[in-house]
C-alpha cells in the first residue's frame, strides 16, 4: 500500500483524511501490523482510486514474491 500511496504523490496523513483513517493507522497497515477489514480495504481502494481487482492482483504478486 505505501508503493500505491507514494506513487500518488500521498502522505500517509493526506491517505488516512481521504479514507476517513487514522494517519498512524494507515502507518500500522503498512507496516503489516494491522490487518484491515474488507470494507476498510475498499475505502482505501476508494482513496487510492483504484479497483480492488488491481489490489488484488498486486497483493498476490507481492505474496508470490515472497515465497520464491
Amino acid at each position: 500500500m505505501a508503493e500505491l500511496r507514494k506513487a500518488r504523490g500521498l502522505s500517509q496523513e493526506v491517505l488516512g483524511f481521504e479514507a476517513g483513517l487514522d494517519r498512524t493507522y494507515i502507518s500500522l497497515l503498512e507496516r503489516g501490523q494491522k490487518s484491515p477489514t474488507l470494507d476498510t480495504v475498499f475505502t482505501l481502494c476508494g482513496a487510492l482510486d483504484i479497483p480492488f481487482s488491481q489490489l488484488a492482483i498486486m497483493t498476490q504478486a507481492k505474496l508470490e514474491e515472497v515465497h520464491e
